[in-house]
């Protein structure tokens, strides 16, 4: 895999039949993370640890940093965050594949600097199975 421009991940949220781009992200990052389970005992080889394969839980969060393209985009991610709602997403990620799949914003913050724009940190954690289709 060659090297790949940041800017081509993408994230969007289901509206309508479709999906669409959240805001405008300059920065973002997808960690998809598995519990294991230990199922290690007296007559274990050595004592050396055994895992339970396939038994722990599996979770992705994404996180991100941008600023808001119009009001709309704003509104949709507040609705959604203060609703507690755990909608669609999709996670574009260039010569790898797409991510799909439910998720709840965990966190929203907004910040702005003194002689710059209003920014925002969004972070969503994953709420059901994700399916992945190969780029």
């Amino acid at each position: 895999m060659t090297a790949q421009k940041g800017k081509d991940l993408l994230l969007r949220i289901a509206e309508g039949a479709g999906f669409t781009a959240v805001a405008g992200l300059r920065a973002r990052q997808i960690a998809f993370n598995a519990e294991t389970v230990d199922i290690t005992c007296a007559e274990s080889t050595g004592r050396w640890r055994e895992l339970l394969a396939g038994a722990g839980v599996r979770r992705a969060a994404i996180s991100g940093s941008g600023v808001f393209r119009d009001g709309a985009s704003d509104a949709r991610l507040r609705q959604v965050f203060f609703e507690g709602t755990i909608e669609a997403w999709q996670i574009v990620v260039p010569d790898f594949g797409t991510v799909t799949g439910p998720f709840q914003i965990t966190a929203l913050e907004y910040r702005g600097d003194h002689a710059g724009e209003v920014t925002f940190d969004i972070a969503l954690d994953s709420g059901g199975a994700l399916a992945f289709v190969a780029a």
